[in-house]
């Protein structure tokens, strides 16, 4: 059985290469429009979470709309993340643009290629993270992952992944070697920050919230510059990621709470929010008791 999954989802994932981008794009949005129909349970997830963060300031009209639009962004994201895995750096440039990479490059009195963290979220084709180096090719990249449950859905998964030239990293079991990579110069590590898991709570979006410390805990320990990333849909088959300034890590030099830089990375990455609501993923229960 895991052998006719797998070989189904090679064929699959062929099938969805082969096409035009845009293409792809549109069928990722007519899917996640069926899902909004078929898919109850994460529909009844994404009503409860836009309500309660937007039902005082839109009609629930306007939040049903926006939540139909979530699930053709989800569809449209998941679907052409599957494509643009296969793509060259010439032919994904113009689809793909970063800004705010300055930000991440040497600074006066620090020492050349100084490795950084980077908080990221689950805006847009967050995928297309892990293709940085094609315009900061003197850095190499890192990332963390869960592993899925399913092997042949992860062994697929970790395929996908290997074409970016980004290293990955088992979270749960890849510490150690994650440690090491981190204690080399022009390493950029990203670590997904919007997702509930043990930490400290602090509010996003004006509520209270699990937050992981790991983007914090490891810029203090490995004495990295932190910076944020979100990835926006500027239109069909179009995306720009944006790096923000560095976020302090110390004052007066002394290293300031964990908690406290975390506040500035929810404050950053709600930011992004707010700009597109429809382009994070509100499919997570992100407020858990």
């Amino acid at each position: 059985m895991n052998r006719l999954l797998y070989w189904a989802g090679r064929a699959l994932i062929a099938f969805v290469q082969a096409m035009p981008l845009r293409l792809v794009a549109r069928a990722g949005r007519a899917g996640g429009m069926a899902a909004y129909y078929l898919d109850g349970r994460h529909r009844r997830v994404v009503s409860h979470n836009l309500q309660h963060c937007f039902g005082r300031q839109q009609s629930p009209e306007s939040l049903k709309n926006l939540a139909r639009e979530h699930f053709r962004r989800v569809g449209e994201n998941y679907l052409c993340a599957v494509k643009t895995a296969s793509m060259s750096a010439h032919d994904l440039a113009p689809h793909l643009e970063f800004t705010g990479t300055h930000h991440l490059l040497d600074k006066p009195g620090c020492p050349p290629l100084q490795s950084c963290v980077v908080a990221i979220g689950h805006f847009g084709n967050f995928e297309l993270y892990a293709r940085l180096q094609q315009v900061l090719p003197s850095y190499s990249c890192a990332a963390t992952y869960r592993e899925l449950k399913q092997p042949a859905m992860n062994r697929l998964m970790m395929e996908l992944r290997s074409t970016s030239g980004c290293h990955f990293f088992e979270r749960r079991r890849d510490g150690a070697a994650l440690r090491t990579l981190l204690n080399k110069p022009g390493m950029i590590l990203g670590l997904l920050a919007d997702q509930s898991s043990h930490g400290v709570r602090i509010p996003f979006l004006g509520r209270e919230c699990n937050t992981s410390t790991a983007p914090a805990v490891l810029a203090l320990r490995y004495k990295c510059p932190l910076h944020t990333a979100i990835c926006y849909r500027e239109e069909l088959a179009r995306w720009k990621v944006e790096f923000g300034p560095e976020i302090p890590t110390h004052l007066a030099d002394r290293p300031r709470p964990v908690e406290d830089i975390m506040r500035d990375v929810n404050a950053r990455l709600e930011q992004g929010v707010l700009r597109d609501p429809a382009n994070w993923f509100w499919v997570h229960r992100r407020w858990k008791d």
